[in-house]
Parts: structure tokens; sequence; C-alpha cells
């Protein structure tokens, strides 16, 4: 899968997911950094990738619908220390693949996984 980390994120971040197998790209790496949040979006649908960040705006199903975007994960946690970011986002690393992400919102937390998606 193709995945693009957002600037709000740490860049270790595209680095376990390819070295899970997946295609990564960060938005610095892009030059998007700085750039408004339909840009960042459009950039996605254009490439195909799927979203990580921790904006919490790309979890409004009404601004950006997840059937109208290759996928979203947003990442919800209450302490944001690159540590607890990584192990947080290791474990949902594990559900790629098990779980549907294309077209959907994951809502990732310390605890659990919530995945939204056309179907509510």
């Amino acid at each position: 899968m193709k995945f693009k980390v957002d600037e709000n994120l740490p860049i270790e971040l595209a680095r376990l997911l390819a070295n899970a197998g997946h295609d990564a790209l960060t938005v610095f790496a892009q030059h998007l950094q700085g750039k408004d949040d339909p840009t960042v979006a459009r950039a996605c649908v254009r490439e195909g990738r799927i979203l990580v960040t921790l904006d919490l705006d790309f979890a409004d199903m009404r601004a950006y619908p997840p059937e109208d975007f290759p996928g979203f994960i947003v990442v919800r946690v209450g302490t944001q220390d690159k540590p607890h970011l990584l192990r947080v986002f290791q474990q949902a690393i594990a559900l790629i693949g098990s779980e549907p992400l294309e077209q959907h919102l994951w809502i990732v937390e310390e605890t659990r996984v919530r995945i939204r998606g056309e179907e509510g």
C-alpha cells in the first residue's frame, strides 16, 4: 500500500511502514509542509496514497468522506512524544491487510483502532 506521512508526525513512521513492505513518503520529502489540508488531500488522491496524520480535521467525514479518498489514518493519542507515537503506530501497522483501509478512516488510539467507511 502507498502512504503519505503528514508533517505533524515523526518521519520515522514512514520508515516503520517501509520496513513493513509499504511505499511511504513524507510530506517533507514532497515539499508539501505548510500546505493547507485540501492541498495535501488532493496530493493523496492524485498519488493514491493513504494519509497518516495527527490532524483531526481529516477525521471529519463530512469534510473528507473516506469513499472520496484513498484513506486516512488519524492518530489520536494522549501523549504525542515520538517514542509513544511510534509504539502506538507499530501496533496499528499489524492490522494493515487484515482490516479495510482503502477508502476508510482509521482512528488510531492507544488501546484500539476505530474503522469507519461508507457503511458507518
